[in-house]
């Protein structure tokens, strides 16, 4: 399933008294090479990132054999990998609309204490289990709101706005749970949202749905419109009667919810509220959104090469699980992705241009 470009390229009509040029095939060899063309389309991104996830499974059943390829294996992966896809999918959304937003781990861990608490817990007991649902889901765009707020109409850069969101729902949720672990005694939740449809874990279904939904907004609606104009020049969205503000501020409330559902599954997956819950997911989300081909300036995004470069990073991590390596290299080559995959849209940017 590829995307739709958003710039339409115009062909100008030559004046009847124009001489006219023998035809010519466009020169593959020329600005870069046929490849370097392919790779500036949504398709040609995306068959990119299929090629590499097929090279790290080849790797994996070459390094792994029979524990890579096995089915539990790929469930695990799975299973993993629809976590921190929701959170990059909400992601796709923020640095699209030209922001930016470090503090979706705690937010993850913030709401994933909350809906854990004793006191939810036992309203969830007694009335049903969907309270935890909406408390993680609200934790998660009350903070997203509070963000929005922040970086559109407080003018505050996201990285700092963001920076220090992360730093107080981290703290928040360490002063809740008492630096405990909270562990889940609703059996009603984790039955449900930790079971199997047709050998398919829920998780994986709602990490699919989130993506399938994510892709109709951006591709298909006005919202997913606004979200690349906003992106790609603020000021000329602005002057096509956009409110920028506004829009911005529901990026980031967007982002807040799928963080609250990303923080469901992980309580699921794991029956715990932990404030330790989400560390790290800022660089894994970013990473595999702009491995996909979302440009970190904003104006262009991508809702399948993100889920694409979230089984990329998981599979990686996967294979180098098995293969006993430490953390410190899996740190390693994510950075060392990262920074080719930037200079490569960069690269391609300026031959564009």
């Amino acid at each position: 399933m590829s995307e739709p470009e958003t710039a339409v390229v115009g062909r100008a009509t030559p004046s009847p008294g124009a001489q006219h040029e023998p035809s010519r095939t466009p020169d593959l060899d020329a600005d870069g090479g046929g490849l370097a063309h392919l790779l500036r389309t949504a398709a040609g991104r995306n068959l990119g990132l299929v090629v590499a996830l097929l090279i790290l499974c080849v790797a994996g059943v070459v390094t792994g054999g029979d524990r890579f390829a096995d089915g539990a294996n790929v469930l695990t992966i799975l299973r993993l990998a629809a976590v921190i896809g929701v959170v990059s999918v909400g992601l796709t959304f923020v640095i699209t609309g030209g922001g930016i937003d470090l503090s979706v781990g705690a937010i993850v861990a913030l709401s994933s204490v909350w809906c854990t608490t004793l006191a939810t817990q036992t309203i969830a007991n007694e009335t049903t289990w969907l309270v935890m649902v909406f408390a993680a889901l609200a934790v998660g765009a009350g903070c997203g709101l509070v963000n929005g707020v922040l970086v559109a109409y407080g003018r505050i850069v996201p990285f700092i706005a963001t920076l220090a969101m992360l730093a107080g729902a981290r703290g928040l949720a360490e002063i809740i749970s008492n630096r405990r672990t909270q562990i889940v005694n609703v059996p009603a939740f984790v039955g449900v949202l930790d079971a199997d449809v047709l050998g398919i874990p829920v998780l994986v279904i709602l990490f699919a749905a989130v993506a399938a939904i994510g892709w109709v907004v951006l591709n298909r609606t006005t919202f997913g419109r606004r979200t690349v104009a906003v992106g790609g020049n603020p000021e000329a969205a602005r002057l096509a009667g956009i409110r920028v503000q506004r829009h911005t501020m529901y990026l980031y409330v967007l982002l807040g919810v799928c963080c609250g559902i990303a923080a469901l599954m992980l309580v699921a997956r794991t029956t715990t509220g932990s404030s330790t819950h989400g560390t790290l997911y800022e660089l894994d989300a970013i990473a595999a959104v702009v491995i996909g081909g979302t440009l970190l300036s904003g104006g262009r995004g991508t809702i399948v090469g993100t889920v694409l470069g979230v089984l990329i990073f998981t599979t990686l991590s996967n294979v180098f699980t098995l293969n006993n390596l430490s953390i410190s290299a899996q740190s390693v080559v994510k950075g060392l992705i990262i920074v080719a995959a930037v200079l490569l849209q960069q690269r391609l940017a300026a031959r564009k241009t």
